[in-house]
């Protein structure tokens, strides 16, 4: 189960015509709590900003579901209904899900949930289908964590290794 967070960057920009802008940006970050989402969010974003940036707010996203595309450039956010059966009273219920799909056009983010729901066997209509302002996705990688702390002896060859090459 994912825990995604909604991470909101400001920073001063620089424009196509030379001027600085200060903006604020969001994106969307996997982490267990609000201090690893604030502390994965600079690291992903440091390699693309120049320059001092702030982390202005963060807030809980609940998302059910990503659904990447390579070739997409934005994020629409979707809202989809299951529809179950009651056995008591034999009623339809709905239960709402928010999900995120990754494509160009909002045709095509219908096109990119659909095909990741082909393998669902419940039933399910889109309510809503919106774009999203934001400008990136962080899912959690689990090959960026070292799966074994490093003893003494390593660390101390690593440093020495570093210092020797310069």
């Amino acid at each position: 189960m994912h825990n995604w967070f909604e991470c909101k960057i400001s920073y001063d920009k620089v424009l196509e015509n030379g001027m600085q802008k200060k903006v604020t940006e969001p994106y969307l970050v996997d982490a267990l709590s609000f201090t690893e989402a604030e502390a994965r969010i600079i690291e992903e974003i440091k390699p693309f900003i120049s320059g001092e940036f702030t982390v202005t707010d963060i807030k809980r996203a609940r998302i059910s579901e990503i659904f990447f595309n390579e070739n997409g450039d934005r994020f629409y956010k979707i809202k989809v209904f299951y529809i179950t059966l009651d056995e008591k009273s034999g009623a339809e219920k709905k239960t709402a899900a928010m999900m995120l799909a990754q494509a160009s056009t909002l045709k095509e983010a219908l096109g990119v949930l659909e095909e990741g729901m082909k393998g669902t066997l419940s039933d399910y209509t889109v309510a809503s289908i919106t774009e999203t302002m934001l400008m990136d996705v962080f899912p959690f990688d689990a090959d960026s964590i070292p799966s074994t702390p490093k003893t003494g002896e390593e660390l101390i060859a690593e440093q020495k290794k570093t210092t020797d090459n310069k």
